[in-house]
C-alpha cells in the first residue's frame, strides 16, 4: 500500500485472544482505561461500550492521538479482539503483554502494521 502521508506517524496493532470467562462492559471500560496508562495515551473521552444482542460487546476509547476499539464475544466461546490505532508511537510488546495478563488469555495472537 502506498504511504499517502509519510510525515504523519501511524501505528496499528490488532490483538485477539480467547479466555475462560465472558467479558463484561465494566471489564472493557477498565481495560481501555488501563491500556491508555500502559501506552501513555491521553484520554479525551472516557471509554464507552455498547452491546449487540447478536454479536456481543464493543467498546471504544478516544485518545488525543487516535484511539482503540475493543470487541468481545460470548458465543461460541469467550473471544476478544482489540484494535489499537494511533499517531503516537507505542510499544507493541507492552500492549500485547498487558492484554494477555488483563484477560488471563488462554491463547493470544497479534499483528502490527
Amino acid at each position: 500500500m502506498k504511504n499517502l502521508a509519510p510525515t504523519i506517524h501511524r501505528q496499528r496493532l490488532v490483538i485477539e485472544g480467547t479466555c475462560k470467562q465472558k467479558i463484561s462492559a465494566s471489564k472493557i471500560e477498565e481495560y481501555l482505561e488501563q491500556l491508555s496508562e500502559v501506552l501513555d495515551m491521553s484520554i479525551l473521552m472516557k471509554p464507552i461500550t455498547h452491546q449487540s444482542p447478536k454479536f456481543g460487546w464493543a467498546g471504544w476509547v478516544h485518545w488525543e492521538t487516535s484511539g482503540s476499539h475493543f470487541y468481545a464475544w460470548d458465543e461460541p466461546f469467550p473471544f476478544f479482539s482489540a484494535d489499537i490505532y494511533t499517531c503516537k508511537a507505542f510499544d507493541n510488546r507492552k500492549a500485547v503483554e498487558f492484554t494477555k495478563d488483563f484477560f488471563n488469555a488462554q491463547e493470544i495472537v497479534f499483528k502490527a502494521f
